[in-house]
């Protein structure tokens, strides 16, 4: 029972933030932090859209039992390409930051989908 209860409140967490995050890409004009981060870490205004997508679809991916452990992967790739695009901007505290947002697809990928029977 507390297994599934942790697991859903990483959940909501999870779903909560690819959401937010995807909103914030798709609007970076109007999220100048959002535009200093990515303009920080290499990627072009052009390529937000595409992130956000990709962030509101990991989110979506991740409620469904079938699709949950996609939505899982799907989030650490992101965060791990976020961590290398940091180093390679010679940005060590981005990549050291990120790596909670990385410990919870895994974690929620070993916990598992928190209503399955």
């Amino acid at each position: 029972m507390i297994k599934n209860l942790i697991s859903l409140a990483l959940l909501l967490v999870s779903v909560f933030l690819s959401f937010k995050h995807g909103w914030d890409s798709l609007n970076v004009k109007a999220n100048p932090g959002s535009a200093n981060m990515m303009s920080a870490l290499g990627i072009s205004p052009t390529y937000a859209p595409v992130l956000g997508a990709l962030s509101i679809l990991t989110g979506l991916l991740l409620m469904f039992p079938k699709t949950f452990f996609l939505g899982n992967l799907l989030n650490a790739i992101t965060i791990v390409t976020i961590m290398a695009l940091a180093l390679n901007a010679g940005n060590p505290r981005i990549a050291l930051l990120e790596i909670p947002f990385l410990l919870m697809p895994l974690l929620l990928i070993w916990l598992s989908y928190p209503f399955k029977s």
